[in-house]
């Protein structure tokens, strides 16, 4: 597949871009944020969050339909157990659902995407990558899967990572961002709504009961390492609040681990 942009949906994007930076700067500074992001979060720890949704639509080069594209949210605005009002995925097989309902994505993770796809660098701002939350001051070594968080009137819980698919390479015209987002385990995750309610433009993310398991940083780490103790992958696949996809492919590992140390 060409994975170059054309030029007229080059200058959309930048044009698009430049006003995501205009307008996602915190009122924290960055240097500030990244002192935040040293442990996981504990019970009352805040984050400032922008809210992002969008339609549906075809990407610059095969036309192929996606949700990716995702514009800031100025004003209060639903979250319901499918997600925020107004905000369409493309391909419903892998993306939406209770369990996909919000992709929360660290703003942190822009400038590694940056050095490491240079060409792609203008575009590279909080919301580009089609994620509906955008934070500062957290990241994957902060949160928990089955943490609970308040945002608004409504309650998320972290669920699983985000698995990055070939549409963002095509979004940023850059082969192989998607593989190094997986690689570097920077892809965000998603939350489900435990609670519907009404999200304010204000409002911050707000950790109010705190799981007892790894932070999701050292999950991943297990999850991908080359030959995990089929032990460690058992207590993921039992921690509390992890989507089913996800507890599925860990037991299928388990199994495929242990038919190799049989054989």
């Amino acid at each position: 597949m060409a994975r170059s942009l054309r030029h007229g949906h080059r200058a959309e994007l930048s044009h698009n871009a430049h006003t995501l930076a205009n307008d996602t700067d915190p009122p924290m500074s960055r240097t500030a944020h990244d002192a935040t992001a040293s442990s996981t979060a504990t019970a009352g720890q805040a984050a400032a969050v922008r809210v992002y949704v969008g339609g549906v639509r075809p990407l610059p080069e095969s036309g192929r339909l996606s949700g990716i594209y995702k514009q800031p949210v100025h004003g209060p605005l639903q979250l319901g157990a499918q997600g925020f009002e107004g905000d369409q995925q493309a391909d419903l097989r892998v993306h939406g659902g209770p369990d996909k309902a919000v992709h929360l994505y660290p703003a942190r993770h822009y400038a590694r995407l940056a050095g490491q796809f240079p060409s792609a660098a203008e575009l590279l701002q909080p919301g580009s990558i089609g994620e509906n939350l955008s934070t500062w001051q957290i990241d994957e070594s902060q949160v928990r899967i089955g943490d609970v968080w308040r945002l608004g009137q409504a309650l998320l819980q972290p669920c699983q990572p985000r698995n990055p698919c070939w549409k963002i390479d095509e979004r940023f015209g850059c082969s192989g961002m998607a593989a190094f987002i997986a690689e570097q385990h920077i892809a965000g995750w998603y939350l489900r709504v435990l609670r519907p309610g009404l999200v304010e433009p204000a409002d911050e993310l707000r950790l109010v009961e705190a799981s007892a398991a790894p932070s999701l940083q050292q999950a991943l780490q297990t999850w991908h390492a080359p030959r995990p103790d089929p032990g460690q992958l058992q207590e993921l696949a039992a921690m509390p609040g992890i989507a089913d996809n996800w507890r599925h492919k860990i037991l299928q590992r388990i199994d495929r681990l242990r038919e190799q140390e049989a054989g």
